[in-house]
C-alpha cells in the first residue's frame, strides 16, 4: 500500500492504491485550504481549484483530468488538484504550496509582455 507524506504537516499515512487525495487529507485531519476557501469550496468537483496541492512524483498519481488541465495545467505537473488526484505509489504532498510562477506567466496575461515597463 502507498504510503502519502503531507510534508507541512509532518504527517503520514497508508492508503490503497487508487485513494483520492482530498478524502485521504481531509479524513486525517490535514487542511487543504486557506482561509476563506476552508468555509467555501466546491467540495471535490474541480470547480474552484482551492484544494491545489504539489506533488513530488508526478508518476506516483493518476493522470491530470481535463477538469484539472484548464483549472492549473499551465504551473506545471508536479502542481494538481487534490480532488482529482488518485494515488498509486509513495508520495510526498505539500498542501497549499506558493504558486511557482507569477501571476503574468500565465497565458492570459501573455499579451502584457509586450507593453513598455
Amino acid at each position: 500500500m502507498p504510503i502519502v507524506r503531507f510534508v507541512k504537516q509532518d504527517q503520514t499515512v497508508e492508503c490503497p492504491v487508487g485513494t483520492n487525495l482530498r478524502e485521504l487529507a481531509l479524513k486525517q485531519g490535514v487542511d487543504l485550504y486557506a482561509f476563506p476557501a476552508n468555509l467555501i469550496n466546491c467540495r471535490g468537483r474541480a470547480l474552484c481549484g482551492t484544494c491545489r496541492v504539489k506533488i513530488d512524483d508526478e508518476r506516483a498519481a493518476s493522470a491530470p483530468t481535463a477538469a484539472e488541465k484548464a483549472k492549473i495545467g499551465w504551473e506545471g505537473p508536479q502542481y494538481r488538484l487534490a480532488c482529482q488526484t488518485k494515488v498509486l505509489a509513495d508520495l510526498e504532498v505539500i498542501t497549499n504550496p506558493r504558486v511557482r510562477y507569477g501571476w503574468l506567466n500565465h497565458p492570459t496575461y501573455k499579451w502584457m509582455e509586450d507593453l513598455p515597463h
